[in-house]
């Protein structure tokens, strides 16, 4: 939470959210780039480097901050409660 807080700092200080629609659009837009860096890293296109992935990772995570914080959601819990999910899913002792 204490990152979220940083990021809701720095959103307000830049003169405060985008609309819902722009936020997912921001979102989409750097997942496109993750997926470039990765793809140039890997050798598929282009050379890459670690660093770009870095980047476009704490890209992804701002962005996803921002709509959280726009939601009122924990991004820790959110995320707690995914691994959750797939434990109680994909590792479940009677195999079901």
């Amino acid at each position: 939470m204490r990152l979220q807080s940083e990021v809701d700092e720095l959103v307000k200080a830049l003169g405060g959210y985008w609309k819902p629609f722009e936020m997912l659009a921001a979102l989409v837009e750097e997942t496109g780039e993750l997926a470039d860096a990765m793809l140039a890293l890997e050798g598929v296109k282009g050379n890459g480097s670690r660093e770009a992935l870095v980047e476009e990772i704490g890209d992804v995570l701002f962005a996803l901050a921002c709509i959280s914080n726009y939601y009122g959601i924990d991004l820790e819990e959110a995320l707690r409660s995914t691994i959750e999910k797939y434990r109680r899913r994909d590792l479940s002792l009677d195999g079901d």
